[in-house]
């Protein structure tokens, strides 16, 4: 239900019925979602929301079309982000217009392949039209 909420209708299929979730030893809360294995999210705890790790974008990925979710950077800087390098505002191509600040975002290339995960800054509008600052704070490159 929190990924339904927090990423939109759909997102729940990433988080299928066979998902193992652990739990912090101290306060019980629910700390990790995996699938088969692979750490898809982290719940945080300052929010609630998931902060997803490269095998939770991927998944949704998959499920969405673009461009939702996603922040489509220009070309020659995806290696520098695959290392998880922060996405500039100026390296911005193309935005998911109905993103807002402190959403979790797939950052990706002109190809739609995904780059990394992290957190926006600024709003789509924001990230089109700045041209310095940082526009998404990247948590994991693919590569990282």
């Amino acid at each position: 239900m929190i990924a339904a909420y927090q990423f939109g209708n759909g997102a729940e299929r990433a988080f299928p019925a066979t998902i193992r979730i652990t739990t912090s030893p101290n306060t019980h809360k629910i700390r990790h979602v995996f699938n088969q294995g692979k750490l898809l999210a982290t719940l945080r705890a300052k929010d609630g929301f998931l902060a997803l790790t490269i095998d939770g974008g991927r998944v949704l990925r998959r499920i969405f079309k673009p461009p939702r979710l996603r922040v489509r950077v220009v070309l020659g800087v995806e290696e520098f982000i695959r290392k998880g390098g922060n996405v500039f505002a100026k390296h911005v191509r193309t935005v998911d217009p109905e993103i807002r600040p402190g959403e979790e975002v797939l950052v990706v290339d002109g190809r739609d392949r995904l780059l990394a995960v992290g957190r926006t800054l600024f709003n789509a509008e924001e990230m089109l039209s700045f041209r310095a600052g940082v526009a998404v704070k990247v948590r994991h490159g693919v590569e990282d």
